[in-house]
């Protein structure tokens, strides 16, 4: 006889950017016993507001958002740490007797939460400072290329220009002395939560591409220049950190140093964040069990609304 599965429900609710994950989120918890928990690498940040295109302080009155605005922009924050504070979240909103909706695009974090991770050196900042040191000599593609020698498996799936996994591709070499991608390779842990995965991805990207253009530019009207002047005059922050890669931010910091004119800094911005969506949907396509649903349907919500039902038959308003 088939076993049922006892777990606590939960959701996830994943997509590329500008792909309508918010406002979704926002009306289904409108209709379900949902809390909302925030899975994104820029969004826990304070004082990146426009950029990240974070909700709003109305919306997030009205439906809060776990996991925001957790950090200063100077703190580094890992997928370990996002792990840990995701599920304290996700336990204390299952005690309450609702279900947890993890809504987000970082693909890294949902990997973390869903499998666990694997027991990694602590970071070490005097040799990062050095890795950083030697970075600005010689530039993060010589730095992938010793990667490339040392754990091809790693170099392989990590960006030439990605200096924050490349500092900890070679950090975690040199103080443990194995790949990193062989450290990677433990068992995964069973997540204690039943989940559905709800995946938004448009059939066509051209719309999704103009809505990234267009809303880009509504940042910079916003005051997305601005946002990033504060932050550039803070002597704790600097191009390397992980705040500032974040996409758009990583663009303005050439600018607002003078290195590229107004015109470049658009186009390479708008440019970046395409590229983050078309990575985003790539690794939507591993993620088998989930459902997908096109951004872009005129019954979106209804189609969505209807598998959480499903999901949650007891549970609708």
């Amino acid at each position: 006889m088939e076993s049922i599965d006892q777990r606590p429900n939960a959701i996830f609710l994943m997509g590329p950017t500008a792909s309508g994950k918010t406002a979704l989120a926002c009306a289904l918890a409108d209709r379900f016993p949902l809390r909302l928990v925030s899975v994104d690498s820029a969004l826990v940040y304070r004082g990146m507001d426009v950029g990240t295109a974070k909700p709003d302080a109305a919306t997030l009155a009205r439906y809060p958002h776990r996991l925001i605005d957790i950090r200063d922009p100077s703190q580094p924050y890992s997928a370990a740490e996002f792990r840990a504070d995701a599920l304290a979240a996700m336990r204390e909103i299952t005690q309450a007797g609702e279900v947890p909706l993890l809504v987000g695009g970082t693909s890294l974090y949902f990997r973390a939460l869903e499998h666990g991770l694997s027991a990694l050196p602590d970071a070490d900042q005097a040799l990062r400072a050095e890795l950083a040191d030697e970075a600005a000599r010689i530039g993060w593609p010589a730095l992938h290329a010793r990667l490339a020698e040392l754990d091809p498996h790693a170099a392989a799936r990590i960006r030439p220009g990605d200096a924050q996994r490349i500092q900890r591709a070679l950090e975690v070499i040199a103080l443990s002395g194995r790949p990193l991608s062989e450290q990677q390779q433990g068992p995964a842990e069973r997540l204690p939560w039943r989940v559905l995965k709800l995946a938004l991805v448009p059939a066509d990207r051209g719309p999704l591409h103009a809505r990234i253009a267009e809303r880009f530019d509504a940042m910079l009207a916003g005051g997305f220049l601005d946002e990033v002047r504060r932050l550039h005059l803070r002597k704790d922050l600097h191009a390397d950190l992980p705040a500032m890669r974040a996409v758009g931010y990583r663009q303005a910091w050439p600018y607002l140093n003078g290195r590229v004119d107004a015109a470049t800094f658009r186009e390479q911005s708008i440019f970046a964040t395409r590229q983050l969506a078309k990575r985003q949907i790539t690794w939507l396509r591993s993620e088998l069990d989930a459902r997908w649903f096109d951004a872009d349907r005129n019954k979106l919500e209804e189609d969505v609304v209807g598998a959480v039902s499903q999901f949650l038959p007891d549970e609708g308003s």
